[in-house]
């Protein structure tokens, strides 16, 4: 399982969205306060659709609280931004490591990506774009990491017939 994180997320279709997503991958997802909207917002759910009921679901009050409580675990935080030109798929992503992702409007603090130079990532694009909607972000590196560690997760192994 991965700790998918959204720092002060703004849209809740996003958030929505990724929430479906963690869903059917397995993965946690944490939303640090303040948000850009109500998490019982009935657009939130829509975009998770029936999905919400079975995420894993952490919501943190701020930076400093959900920080104390996953201190010990920083090595393995991994920080999706525009600002460095190491790739996500150069990351060795492990199994329960931490993937954060900023709010929509301006990405991450830079004081909380110091927290793990090295661990900073970013998806390439050309020259004509600033950056990607967040729910894509996060399937593209979610899926990357799961990728890397298929050995240590169970999927559904069913294959459709024609």
């Amino acid at each position: 399982m991965f700790n998918i994180v959204l720092v002060n997320p703004e849209i809740h279709t996003n958030t929505g969205s990724i929430g479906r997503m963690c869903v059917n991958c397995g993965a946690r997802l944490h939303l640090i306060k303040p948000l850009g909207f109500v998490i019982d917002d009935k657009h939130l759910r829509r975009a998770g659709l029936d999905y919400w009921a079975n995420l894993d679901l952490r919501v943190w009050e701020s930076w400093d609280e959900f920080y104390a409580a996953n201190e010990a675990h920083k090595e393995r935080f991994f920080f999706a931004t525009t600002k460095t030109n190491k790739l996500y798929y150069e990351a060795k992503f492990q199994k329960n490591d931490f993937i954060f992702f900023g709010a929509e409007g301006h990405g991450l603090p830079l004081d909380i990506m110091r927290i793990n130079r090295e661990n900073c990532i970013t998806i390439p694009m050309t020259a004509l774009g600033r950056s990607l909607n967040l729910a894509t972000s996060v399937g593209i590196i979610t899926y990357e990491a799961i990728r890397q560690n298929l050995g240590e997760f169970d999927f559904r192994s069913e294959i459709c017939e024609f």
